[in-house]
């Protein structure tokens, strides 16, 4: 068997388009610039992400809890937080397409990426990135609001209400998962930079001086979820900003970097923020943000480690390191995805042999018995050989044929790996048992090589 492991992004676009991963938003007015929507296994794989992260960071640990913010708040928030008076990028436009850039992506005595021309870009100039909105029926500069551009800010302007409620002690974290909203210059390449995205974060607050092991932990801990959700750890690496680089509320940030099609781009960044977004939300609302320390008898500020993943960025990844075109022994070509089994969004296809009246009843009862465990697709269209290409195609990791020996003679049906094809016969009273141990099997093996792993982190 050869196995085609390199793709380009276009082959992952029209994938995307044709199995109903992802469309373009609008696509019947002529589209919507470098925006969206994610179609019926979008939806599912999509979901898949965002519970996978949620039961790693919350619901497998007793160290953090989960919060849900407004998209919309008080401006003040992003005054405090830093966002109104420094979350530019500089913006150039060229002279002779008028197209516009952001100037730290392009060489600015170059040509025009658009149209070739050299020399006649402008001077850059900032740009404020957040999307700026009105609340209430008079547009004014009084009622100006802003689409959150991170979900970080809400669970600083509710720490103390968390730690009240919950009554948790240091360390402990506060994890979100939702929409956020920048207004990006430049954004392209498919679903990595876009206007609108999905975010999932979460505040890590320690005691100060506890804070370096604290994002080492984190940034091995963030690395080896990746690897437990299937991407190959020779596609991850660590990039580790240099200190003038650095955002302004940092003190040490590290990225975690995957080889997309693109290259070698950010999956997710671990910051070490420091005590800065506890002392401005502090200093502005006149609320005091603090711990009581019992063994020094003090109030503390905490420092805060942040992890802070994207939903889109994770999910082109897994589509790209999914991705295989493999030619087999007898030269037929089948395009597979690779999906570990708790990210696909299919894990079992219920395919009878063909619409025979006499298979149908018994497909439809196993499809009944399967479905509430797992998600499932019933597909009786077409050759039994076109319906597993179906399935190999999105990723499907298990199919199970019901034939005539099914229903004339042992009650049993067959059982398809997708990876090795290999197939195996059980009884249909057995086939939950037999599913529910393939699935548990790979989400053991992957989380002990997960853990195995040791990446080396490197230094700051």
């Amino acid at each position: 068997m050869v196995t085609k492991t390199n793709v380009d992004m276009e082959t992952i676009v029209s994938l995307c388009k044709r199995r109903g991963f992802v469309y373009p938003a609008a696509e019947i007015y002529g589209g919507f610039a470098n925006a969206w929507d994610y179609g019926p296994l979008g939806a599912e794989l999509r979901r898949n992400i965002r519970n996978t992260w949620w039961r790693a960071m919350v619901q497998e640990r007793d160290d953090v809890v989960g919060l849900e913010a407004t998209v919309i708040t008080s401006p003040k928030v992003w005054v405090a937080s830093g966002h109104v008076s420094t979350f530019n990028d500089p913006m150039v436009d060229c002279k002779n397409c008028q197209s516009r850039f952001r100037a730290d992506h392009i060489d600015l005595h170059g040509p025009c990426p658009e149209c070739g021309a050299t020399g006649q870009f402008t001077e850059p100039r900032m740009f404020n990135m957040m999307l700026k909105t009105y609340v209430g029926p008079v547009q004014t500069e009084e009622n100006v609001a802003y689409l959150r551009p991170e979900t970080a800010q809400g669970m600083f302007i509710n720490f103390e209400n968390v730690l009240t409620s919950t009554r948790k002690k240091l360390p402990f974290g506060v994890a979100q998962n939702g929409r956020s909203f920048r207004n990006e210059i430049t954004p392209g390449n498919f679903i990595f930079r876009t206007r609108e995205f999905e975010q999932m974060e979460m505040e890590y607050f320690v005691k100060p001086g506890e804070h370096h092991a604290a994002y080492d932990y984190w940034r091995r801990e963030r690395f080896r979820w990746y690897l437990r959700i299937g991407l190959k750890p020779e596609n991850l690496r660590y990039l580790v900003h240099p200190k003038e680089a650095l955002a302004h509320y940092s003190i040490g940030t590290t990225d975690i970097e995957y080889l997309y099609p693109i290259g070698w781009q950010e999956l997710e960044g671990i910051a070490s923020r420091s005590d800065y977004d506890l002392r401005q939300h502090a200093e502005l609302s006149g609320k005091p943000l603090s711990f009581f320390d019992e063994e020094r008898k003090e109030h503390i500020v905490p420092y805060v480690v942040e992890p802070a993943a994207g939903v889109d960025r994770t999910f082109l990844a897994l589509l790209c390191d999914a991705y295989d075109e493999e030619t087999l022994e007898n030269g037929e070509k089948r395009t597979v995805l690779h999906f570990h089994p708790t990210i696909a969004p299919v894990t079992v296809a219920i395919l009878p042999l063909s619409r025979n009246e006499k298979l149908t009843p018994t497909a439809r009862r196993v499809w009944e018995l399967v479905r509430p465990h797992f998600v499932t697709q019933y597909d009786d269209s077409q050759a039994i050989g076109r319906r597993y290409r179906r399935q190999d195609e999105i990723g499907t990791p298990w199919c199970v044929t019901v034939d005539f020996q099914t229903v004339e003679e042992d009650q049993a049906v067959t059982i398809r790996e997708r990876d090795s094809m290999t197939q195996e016969r059980v009884p249909i009273e057995r086939l939950l048992t037999a599913l529910r141990e393939r699935y548990d099997a790979a989400v053991v093996q992957s989380a002990a090589f997960a853990a195995a792993y040791e990446s080396e982190l490197p230094g700051e």
